[in-house]
Parts: C-alpha cells; structure tokens; sequence
C-alpha cells in the first residue's frame, strides 16, 4: 500500500523524472503544473473545469487566506478542502512572497516581519512559526517554510542576508511543523539570488535539516532566464534524488519545458489565468494574443485537434469579439484554455519521459512554439 507523505519516481530521461506524490487528499502526478487559487478559488474558473482540465493539485495563498477570511475561520469550517469545495491536494505558500511585494510598512527580525494589510492597514506579524499554523488550520497538504524572497537584481550582501535568515526560518518552520499530522508535508526553499555559491549554501544547509520536499525559490523575479536555469543547475546536484522538488512561481511553458530537464517536478504561475483575463491564450502553436484586429474575421477555432471544447469549440473571431468587447465569457473561456494547455503540456511531458523520448519532445514542441511565431508574423 502506498502512504500518503510519498514519493515515488516511476521514469528518468536524462534529467527529467516523472513520478507520483501522494498526499492525505490523493496523488499528484509529476512534473505537475498547479494552478493558483490565491484567495481560495480560481479566477474565471470552476474546480470541476480545473480538475477536468487534468490539475491534480492546487495551490493558495496563506497570505491571502489569513488576512481574509482568515485562517481560524477556514478551520472551524472544516479545511481548505471543505471550505472550498476542491476535493485534492492543496499546497499553501508561506505568505513571505506577498508581504514582500504586497504588504504595506514592512518591519523585518530575526523574530519575524510585521506589516500592515494591503485590506485595511491593520497590523499583522507573520513568524515561521505563525506561518506553520496558519497553514496547519488551513489544511493544506503541503506547506511551504516562511522564507525572505529579495527582488533581483539585488547587491550580494543583501542576497546573502536574505538567504541565511531563510535557513533559520527553515529550522524553525520545522521544528513548529513537529506536531502536524502524520502524511502532511513541509518543503524548504532554496534562496540565494544569481549567485551560485549564495544557492549552493542555502541548498546544503536546507538538506542538513532536513524536508519532505524542496522549493528552489527567488527566481523569475526580473532576472534572465538563463540565470533561472543557472541557478537551478548549481541546486539539482545537492537536492536529494528522493524527493519533489519545485519551482516557485515558474511559469511559462518555456520555462517549464526548461526546468523539467534540468530535474524540477513541480511548478505554479498566475499566468494561464492572467493571462486569460488579457485576452491572451497559450496553445501548441504559442501564444496568440485574441486583441489583435488579425483574428475580427478567423473562423478557425484557436486549435481543431484540441480535446478541451473551448479550443477547438469557438471561432478566433468569436474570442476576438468578447475580449474587444470585454465580455466576462471571453476571460472566462481563455482561462479555461490556458489551464487547459498546460495540464496537456505537463502529461505531454510526463508520457515522454516514460517513454525515454523527452529530448523528441521538447525538441518538437519548442519547433511548433517557433512555427506559430512565425506564422503570426
């Protein structure tokens, strides 16, 4: 019998690993892709559309969630789960990301960082051990250590700072973890900025710890991604062969496709749905941006051989006309379209990876993306 709080790898090719992490609320199938739902649901979507579409985890945001509804309220409704109505895997953020970028009047210790809500100014401290239990009350099934996340590009001694307070909070995050259920997980996060002996610290002092899982975190910040890549490349060697490890806040397909070989299994991003709301859809071809006048007289839906109906469903030019027209349908169905293709992309990936044909397909699909470029040109 497979135990909740597991990991297990089914294939390699190279790099890239596919396999199943099992939590209280069911199996993730991984590399996986989950979709953000900050304050407890996904924007323009339904959970029946978002589990249809092939997500088997989420994700929410603690920082939301405990400053509205709050995270005593949710456990006296019964969880996340109960309280939402998504019945799989949920993982919460620590809410260190969002007080960094959200927050109003930061105060930052060793103790914690207090801050004022971005909702109504009222003052807030947020500790790694504070962030453990919200996340606890929450429910979820993977939590995240709080974490100080710097902007980049940042000066060294202020990387530097950030990350070796990380691995105290991380020390703490866990020891206030001790008494969680058994099955529920904590992940630490890699900090450390572009630079590689900074990564390489924080990566040795997390498994000196010691997680069920780990979080490369601090990237797609403003930097390149070919630092992102960089850096993930000083970690992979130091992270355990044993465990998920995951990409915070990455992102596009691109680098998604990138990551996997280079041995991530776990990725989330705002951006299919965001990205939805503006009008613009992910597809085998690339993106295509539905504002353009181009698309005001194309019958052709936005991909014939698509197995989501939205895709293949409606006219480009049907799209074009709710997004110029600012209709709810139209952010509604390209969310839908992009959380679509990036759950096909991600089985995609892990049916090539079983298959040892990864390279053919990453190869395949970067020449469709750079095709598609070319044609709406």
């Amino acid at each position: 019998m497979t135990l909740a709080n597991s990991f297990e790898l089914s294939g390699r090719d190279g790099k890239a690993r596919t396999g199943r992490l099992t939590t209280p609320h069911g199996v993730v199938r991984t590399p996986a892709f989950m979709p953000v739902g900050t304050a407890g649901a996904m924007k323009g979507m339904h959970w029946r559309e978002v589990r249809d579409a092939g997500a088997d985890i989420v994700l929410g945001n603690t920082y939301h969630l405990m400053l509205r509804p709050g995270a005593e309220r949710i456990a006296a409704l019964g969880g996340l789960q109960a309280f939402t109505g998504w019945n799989g895997p949920m993982l919460t953020d620590s809410g260190g990301f969002q007080v960094m970028s959200l927050a109003q009047l930061r105060k930052l210790s060793e103790h914690a960082v207090t801050f004022r809500s971005h909702i109504d100014g009222a003052k807030v401290e947020l500790s790694p051990e504070r962030s453990i239990e919200v996340q606890r009350l929450l429910g979820s099934d993977i939590a995240m250590q709080l974490d100080e996340c710097v902007r980049l590009p940042a000066e060294r001694g202020d990387v530097e700072r950030a990350m070796q307070l990380s691995l105290r909070w991380g020390e703490r995050s866990k020891r206030a973890f001790e008494t969680a259920p058994p099955g529920y997980m904590l992940f630490g996060i890699a900090q450390g900025g572009d630079v590689p002996a900074l990564r390489q610290a924080s990566a040795r002092g997390l498994v000196d710890t010691g997680f069920h899982g780990y979080a490369i975190g601090g990237l797609a910040v403003g930097e390149p991604q070919s630092v992102m890549l960089a850096m993930i490349e000083e970690v992979e060697p130091i992270l355990p062969q044993d465990r998920p490890r995951y990409l915070m806040g990455v992102g596009t397909p691109e680098d998604i496709l990138e990551a996997v070989a280079r041995g991530v299994d776990m990725f989330d991003c705002v951006m299919p749905t965001r990205n939805g709301r503006h009008g613009m859809a992910f597809t085998r071809f690339g993106q295509i941006n539905l504002r353009n006048a181009r698309h005001a007289d194309d019958p052709r839906p936005l991909d014939e051989e698509s197995h989501w109906p939205a895709t293949s469903g409606y006219s480009r030019a049907y799209l074009h006309h709710l997004v110029r027209s600012g209709e709810t349908l139209g952010a509604m169905l390209l969310s839908e379209i992009n959380i679509a293709y990036y759950q096909h992309l991600m089985q995609g990936i892990r049916d090539a990876i079983s298959a040892g044909t990864f390279e053919d397909f990453r190869a395949q699909t970067r020449a469709a993306w750079a095709q598609g470029d070319i044609a709406a040109r």
